[in-house]
């Protein structure tokens, strides 16, 4: 893969920001009120933001493999 190293980089550090900042997000959402009902399971709101971190996540790492592999190209 030919790209500019520039471009490599801003993947990169994109990649990175997603792994870091996500999984801090997710632990708000988790001790969010509306993350559990009275008894104590998931409520829609929790699985909706754990699917949204979980394809972030996904995202984040394919982006970062990415700028990693033109990198070293």
């Amino acid at each position: 893969m030919d790209m500019p190293v520039f471009v490599s980089i801003v993947l990169i550090i994109s990649g990175v920001w997603s792994l870091v900042v996500w999984p801090q997000f997710l632990k708000r959402v988790t001790k969010d009120p509306r993350a559990r009902d009275a008894a104590g399971t998931a409520t829609k709101f929790l699985r909706v933001h754990q699917i949204l971190v979980g394809i972030s996540l996904v995202l984040g790492v394919a982006t970062a493999a990415v700028g990693v592999t033109g990198l070293l190209s």
